[in-house]
């Protein structure tokens, strides 16, 4: 059994389009479990805001390479688990949120969808996303907010699943999806699919 760990970088860890083809090339060969995590203070900032703004004409296009992204995760027929080394914000956060269950350091990092705050609406797909996996008391908690969730704040509210020490973030992220992984394919990503019917589709619908 390989638990795949896919690195997002050590900067910001932005949605560029390069960075989305390296996402999908990888998981192109995940096989049992994935991990995913950052390299430093960041888990992923989201969206590529610089080459949104230099590249406005795209901007539709690129949304939905984004939403892809979260459906295709949401629905990988593996057990999946977010590693959230540090700072998690909006996109970044629902690339997370997209993951079977969410790791979180517990000393450091905010986990925050700033949508509210910066003027950014929700798409039907991102609020689809994560409204189907928090609580309503939850998903009007952190997305109507703009809060910013340390740690245990976050495990409170159920934006993450557990948290750990810094050297430990991965290590139990990947200690949850070695207990999960064996599960026949099909079936789990029929489940998957089912389950999330609905966020999958608002996903793949362009905004």
């Amino acid at each position: 059994m390989t638990v795949s760990v896919f690195d997002l970088g050590d900067d910001e860890n932005r949605f560029s389009p390069d960075w989305l083809q390296r996402a999908h090339s990888f998981l192109d060969g995940v096989s049992d479990a994935l991990v995913t995590t950052g390299g430093g203070k960041f888990y992923s900032n989201g969206l590529d805001l610089d080459w949104l703004m230099a590249n406005g004409d795209q901007a539709a296009k690129y949304v939905a390479e984004v939403q892809e992204l979260f459906a295709r995760v949401l629905t990988l027929p593996v057990p999946t688990v977010a590693a959230v080394n540090g700072h998690a914000f909006g996109a970044g956060a629902m690339l997370a949120m997209a993951h079977d269950f969410r790791v979180m350091r517990s000393d450091r990092g905010y986990f925050c969808f700033p949508e509210a705050d910066i003027n950014i609406p929700f798409t039907p797909g991102m609020a689809g996303l994560i409204q189907a996996k928090l609580t309503p008391a939850a998903a009007i908690a952190s997305m109507t907010t703009g809060r910013r969730f340390g740690g245990s704040e976050a495990l409170a509210v159920g934006l993450v699943d557990e948290i750990a020490a810094e050297g430990d973030v991965v290590k139990m992220a990947s200690e949850r999806v070695e207990a999960l992984a064996g599960k026949d394919r099909g079936t789990l990503g029929a489940i998957k699919a089912t389950m999330f019917a609905p966020a999958v589709a608002a996903l793949r619908t362009p905004a």
